[in-house]
């Protein structure tokens, strides 16, 4: 059976208006031809039209293969795990979103040697433009803390940087759901172009989610221009039944959930995986108490970095996980867009 190429995944995805932005296509292209332009909703990848397989017939469909739409969705709550627990950082973690466990874990990796570069995403602290970047040092990855709940990046695009380029064998990968699930697709590949990625990913943590907001319509759009915010004023956002916009200054404006429809990805209304069911360790805010991470450690690879942590003295595991708490909103976000 001949592979699916790039003008499979365009007809069936992109076109089709339901990409997420992950962009694992735009890493494992090995003709570099997939990307994002930048701009507001900028609904899906652009291609310069060659393709290794549509256009010379050699065998490829590595993009195909990797896109989390393509294929069932997850549609679990919890997923598989071995341990629920609370969690925080044991050291100060100026820009975390809750108890900076997740931070915590990777910096002790790196300091043990156990991963050699993390992929994830960062933003300007002045503009809070997100962009996918390749971290190597512990100190630059606890000064970069902290959500995203804006993007216009593909959070996976560094991952070429990191297995082509740079040639890292020990990588770990944070990121949402849709992310989760395209590197759980490179881990399982047996796609020659696509096995170099799987086998180079040692961890892979994902954040819950149940949404991501265009940067340019929320940022530059939204709180810019109704709210009056610029942000380079906005200490932290967070998501919590509304979104929260916490000021250096201090004070904190309330933005309904509702108004910021128009803001999510259109991709995203197509996921039905709250929790990231196919990580090694997934994190999150929702079912913990304030100030502490949730974590679900599904495999003995996340239990193993997770245990490292706290025997390093860089994590402090509590109790108090409220299970039907995550469980309710994951379900809600299962009806909610299995609908679509």
């Amino acid at each position: 059976m001949a592979l699916k190429s790039y003008l499979d995944l365009k007809s069936e995805v992109w076109d089709a208006g339901i990409c997420s932005g992950c962009g694992a296509c735009v890493a494992v292209c090995p003709a570099d031809v997939i990307s994002f332009d930048e701009g507001e909703m900028v609904l899906a990848p652009k291609s310069n039209g060659y393709c290794k397989q549509a256009t010379d017939g050699v065998s490829c469909g590595a993009c195909y293969s990797v896109c989390p739409w393509v294929g069932e969705q997850p549609a679990e709550t919890l997923g598989n795990y071995l341990e629920l627990a609370c969690a925080n950082a044991a050291f100060e973690v100026p820009h975390k979103q809750s108890g900076g466990a997740v931070t915590a874990i990777l910096a002790s990796a790196l300091d043990q040697g156990l991963i050699d570069a993390i992929v994830t995403v960062t933003e300007d602290r002045w503009t809070l433009k997100p962009s996918s970047v390749l971290i190597t040092k512990s100190d630059v990855l606890i000064q970069q803390a902290g959500s995203r709940y804006s993007w216009w990046v593909p959070l996976l695009a560094a991952l070429k940087h990191a297995v082509v380029e740079r040639k890292f064998k020990r990588i770990a990968v944070i990121g949402v759901p849709c992310a989760v699930q395209a590197v759980a697709r490179m881990r399982e590949s047996d796609n020659d172009l696509l096995m170099p990625y799987g086998k180079a990913i040692r961890l892979v943590i994902g954040l819950f989610c149940t949404e991501t907001f265009d940067y340019t319509a929320l940022i530059q759009g939204k709180l810019r221009t109704q709210y009056k915010l610029e942000p380079y004023e906005i200490r932290k956002l967070d998501v919590k039944g509304k979104l929260e916009v916490l000021k250096h200054d201090g004070t904190t404006t309330i933005v309904p959930l509702a108004e910021l429809e128009t803001c999510i990805r259109k991709g995203c209304h197509y996921c039905t995986d709250l929790t990231a069911v196919l990580s090694d360790i997934s994190a999150g805010a929702i079912g913990s108490p304030a100030g502490t991470t949730t974590l679900i450690i599904r495999t003995p690879t996340g239990k193993g970095f997770v245990d490292s942590a706290v025997q390093n003295q860089k994590l402090t595991m509590t109790t108090g996980f409220d299970t039907a708490a995550v469980e309710k909103l994951a379900l809600a976000k299962i009806k909610k867009n299995s609908k679509k």
